[in-house]
């Protein structure tokens, strides 16, 4: 597992799409898992895919990410992004345990997994308890990952700095 870390807009999504095609002899899974809710997030998405590699094979999964990554244990998978996995999770009502439980199961699956991640540390703590939920659990989200990861991308301005 590797993992791209980094604010939003900090170049993370780009350099993870770059470190996949140049350690992937083949076709590359991209597990979106965004969900639209609006017509931004929409044309966000459009975007991302415009840009995106013909190598990768996008499949949409918004909430059992585990169970898509089970299903191509020879390739290798980009997942793009956890925080809006982490997002979906809370929006359909699972707690942090269930998301834990499922990023445990992914990382037991010990294949060859890209994973992208926002930074939301650095900001101020939100009056709105869903948000400081949210940030909480990606926090503790962030850590399990890199603590499992072989390697870790700090992304910043488009720039990546390996920091494990």
């Amino acid at each position: 597992m590797v993992l791209f870390i980094g604010g939003i807009k900090s170049g993370k999504s780009r350099n993870a799409e770059e470190y996949a095609l140049n350690n992937s002899n083949g076709d590359i899974i991209y597990l979106a898992t965004t969900e639209f809710f609006d017509d931004e997030m929409s044309s966000r998405v459009e975007r991302h895919q415009s840009q995106r590699d013909k190598r990768f094979i996008t499949v949409e999964e918004p909430l059992q990410i585990s169970n898509i990554a089970k299903k191509y244990p020879n390739q290798t998978i980009l997942i793009e992004c956890i925080s809006m996995w982490i997002n979906n999770m809370l929006y359909h009502k699972f707690n942090q345990d269930d998301i834990i439980d499922e990023v445990k199961k992914l990382i037991s699956l010990n294949s060859n997994i890209v994973v992208v991640i926002n930074d939301v540390s650095c900001s101020v703590i939100s009056e709105y308890k869903l948000v400081r939920e949210f940030v909480d659990i990606n926090g503790i989200v962030s850590q399990i990952l890199a603590t499992h990861s072989s390697k870790v991308y700090n992304n910043i301005s488009g720039i990546s700095i390996q920091i494990k």
